[in-house]
C-alpha cells in the first residue's frame, strides 16, 4: 500500500487520477487541487489526487458519473469482486438508525460518528469525527436528492479494522450544504481501508441516489433489514 504522501510527477499523477495530464495541469492551475510548481514540472501528493477525485465524483455530471460507475464495476468484477451488491454488503444492521435527532451540520457528523462506532470496527472515533468535519470544512458531501455520503477528507486504510458503511435517517431534515439548497435526511458513512473500494463506493452511492426508488424505499424503511434489501433492489436494478 502506497504511502499517501508520496510525491507524483504528472505523469504518474494523471494515471492515479484517471485523467489526462494536460487537464491535471490545468486543474492545479486553477488551484483546484493541491499541486507544487518547481524544476522538472508540476508535483502532486498521492493523498491529495485521492481527495481531488472524491470531491471531482460527487460533482461531476450524470454523463461522466455513469462512465465512471461502469469502469469502476467492469474492473472489480475483472478482479473476482462481487460488483453487484457491493453497498448493501457493506452495510451493517448495528450501523444504522432510522432515527437520527441533531438538527444541524456539527451534530450529525457527530451522530454518524458514534452510528459508525458501534460496529466495533473504528480505532479512533475522534479521530474520524475529526476527519469528516475537514472534508465537510472542504466542500459538503451532500449530493441533493436528500443525500449525503460523508468519508474522511483524505483516505487513511488504519482508521477502521475492515470496510463498511453507516446508515442513518433524521427525524427531521438538516441543511448539509446540498448544490440543490434542500436539506438532507439520508446519511451514508463510507468507512473503507481501501481508496478504490472508497472511490467505487462513493460512485455506486451517488448513482444510486440520482436514479430512481431508492430514496423513497429508505423513507418508508422501517427497521435495519428494510435499509438493506432496499439497497439490494436498487443494486440490483442499477445493474441491469
Amino acid at each position: 500500500m502506497s504511502d499517501g504522501n508520496e510525491s507524483l510527477n504528472l505523469k504518474a499523477a494523471s494515471e492515479a487520477a484517471h485523467i489526462d495530464a494536460n487537464d491535471l495541469k490545468h486543474c492545479a492551475q486553477r488551484g483546484e487541487i493541491a499541486a507544487e510548481e518547481r524544476a522538472g514540472g508540476w508535483f502532486f501528493r498521492r493523498r491529495d489526487i485521492d481527495e481531488w477525485r472524491q470531491r471531482h465524483l460527487l460533482s461531476v455530471r450524470s454523463s461522466e458519473l455513469d462512465a465512471c460507475h461502469r469502469s469502476m464495476t467492469e474492473e472489480l468484477s475483472r478482479n473476482g469482486g462481487e460488483a453487484r451488491t457491493l453497498v448493501q454488503s457493506l452495510l451493517r444492521e448495528e450501523a444504522i438508525d432510522l432515527a437520527l435527532a441533531a438538527k444541524a451540520k456539527a451534530g450529525m457528523i457527530r451522530d454518524m460518528t458514534d452510528l459508525a462506532m458501534r460496529t466495533d470496527l473504528v480505532y479512533d472515533g475522534e479521530a474520524l469525527f475529526k476527519e469528516l468535519s475537514a472534508r465537510e470544512e472542504v466542500a459538503s458531501t451532500a449530493v441533493g436528492c436528500g443525500a449525503a455520503f460523508l468519508h474522511p477528507r483524505y483516505h487513511d486504510p488504519y482508521l477502521f479494522e475492515e470496510s463498511f458503511i453507516a446508515y442513518g435517517r433524521s427525524l427531521r431534515p438538516v441543511y448539509f450544504g446540498a448544490p440543490d439548497g434542500a436539506p438532507t435526511s439520508h446519511f451514508f458513512l463510507v468507512c473503507a481501508t481501501d481508496r478504490d473500494l472508497h472511490l467505487h463506493i462513493l460512485a455506486r452511492l451517488a448513482v444510486l441516489a440520482h436514479g430512481e426508488g431508492l430514496m423513497e424505499r429508505l423513507f418508508e424503511a422501517e427497521s435495519p433489514a428494510d435499509v438493506i434489501a432496499a439497497v439490494r433492489e436498487a443494486e440490483a436494478e442499477c445493474g441491469r
